[in-house]
């Protein structure tokens, strides 16, 4: 499949490029940032000054993938010189480099499968040397499979089974940057994590397995019938966790699931109807990654297939209690939307909006001085499996840090 063809993209490519040359690598969003934070701070000093040397767009790949082969070497040295923790941190590093390396590509190339292999060699070898019990998996789906990683706290006791949470990350995000090597908050409450690629996103769209409503859908079923398979794992305390596009697929699956979940939550919002703001008024990256993880070359067809991209038809069947952490000015999707949506859904609603916070829920005072979204998404997560009562309200960080609870309608 050829690449898309994007209008803005095509037309303002210099333009593009001066931002990067003024701004950085991040200049759409914090993507390296969460790219690099499930391995640990020293892997964020690595993975900015890998980004400073990106000038244009073009940069993307050969510096992250530059990174990443150095670092895959290290790795392997290290394993071979006995020091296995240093081994299993530098190979989730090179991994998530690699990662960065593939998410420019937007296209079906050799470039792309040469990313793809080399990541998941990394994994292999962070697999080898995990401190806890990882399997990397494969859920079948229409003829073909979508890749994840099931990571579990410990390992199981004779008959154990644990509440287990299904991660969908976004556009940019893959399986292996959902779940964090240390003190990961799921993990650290009893929880299984299942991080899973679904359909258009990284690897999966590798395979060709291409976005649609209708393929989410199927892939909270073909989800919810694998874990159902595994004996650790108690599909009766399931719950479902979403990072910025994964706000839509999460909620999708969430509607398909109904009374099958505990609950559902998700950090960052890409809840437009039509998706307006992310696709047209926001960097043309956006479309051309959205365009190719959909199938899509042509750019009146895609228009056309967004007004399929809807939650409100499909609020009505949510009925796990649902949450969202917002930020008060997200660039990518107006929060009236959000707020509009939920009025929609029959099931308990808990908002959580930082003041003057951005898409990624950063780069304002309420991030920094008010309590850890991920945190609060965690403990909220474990009250719907171990059963506490759900209840609506809107909860709003101020600049100051301090919570402030409000009725939500």
């Amino acid at each position: 499949m050829p690449p898309p063809n994007v209008r803005r993209f095509e037309e303002q490519r210099w333009l593009l490029d001066a931002v990067i040359r003024t701004v950085g690598a991040e200049w759409d969003q914090a993507r390296i940032g969460s790219k690099a934070r499930p391995v640990g701070p020293d892997a964020e000093a690595l993975f900015r000054a890998t980004a400073q040397r990106i000038r244009k767009f073009e940069d993307i790949y050969r510096e992250f993938a530059a990174q990443a082969k150095r670092q895959q070497e290290r790795a392997f040295a290290l394993e071979a010189d006995g020091r296995t923790v240093a081994a299993r941190e530098t190979f989730m590093a090179a991994g998530l480099l690699w990662s960065l390396a593939a998410w420019p590509i937007f296209e079906l190339n050799e470039a792309l499968h040469h990313a793809e292999t080399q990541m998941n060699l990394c994994f292999t070898g962070l697999l080898r040397h995990a401190p806890r019990p990882i399997e990397r998996v494969e859920i079948p789906f229409r003829g073909k499979s979508l890749p994840g990683y099931l990571h579990l706290p410990r390992r199981p006791a004779s008959g154990e089974r644990f509440a287990c949470v299904l991660s969908v990350g976004g556009m940019d995000s893959s399986k292996e940057n959902l779940v964090s090597l240390y003190g990961d908050k799921l993990l650290e409450r009893d929880f299984a994590v299942l991080a899973m690629d679904g359909p258009g996103q990284a690897e999966a769209a590798g395979r060709g397995i291409h976005f649609s409503p209708e393929a989410w859908m199927e892939a909270a079923e073909a989800a919810y019938a694998w874990i159902g398979g595994r004996a650790e794992l108690d599909a009766s305390r399931l719950v479902v966790r979403g990072i910025s596009f994964g706000s839509y697929f999460g909620s999708v699956m969430a509607a398909t699931l109904g009374h099958r979940i505990k609950g559902f939550a998700a950090s960052g919002v890409c809840q437009e109807p039509g998706c307006d703001t992310i696709f047209n008024k926001a960097s043309p990256t956006f479309k051309a990654r959205f365009m190719f993880m959909s199938g899509f070359t042509d750019e009146a067809d895609f228009d056309a297939f967004c007004q399929q991209i809807d939650l409100r038809p499909l609020a009505p069947r949510i009925v796990a209690p649902y949450m969202v952490v917002a930020g008060e000015n997200d660039q990518l999707s107006p929060l009236h939307n959000t707020e509009h949506l939920l009025t929609l859904i029959p099931a308990p609603k808990h908002l959580i909006v930082y003041e003057g916070a951005n898409h990624g829920v950063g780069d304002a005072p309420s991030v920094t001085l008010g309590e850890d979204k991920f945190t609060l998404m965690a403990d909220w997560l474990l009250d719907r499996v171990t059963d506490k009562p759900a209840r609506s309200e809107r909860v709003i960080i101020e600049a100051s840090g301090r919570a402030r609870v409000e009725p939500l309608g």
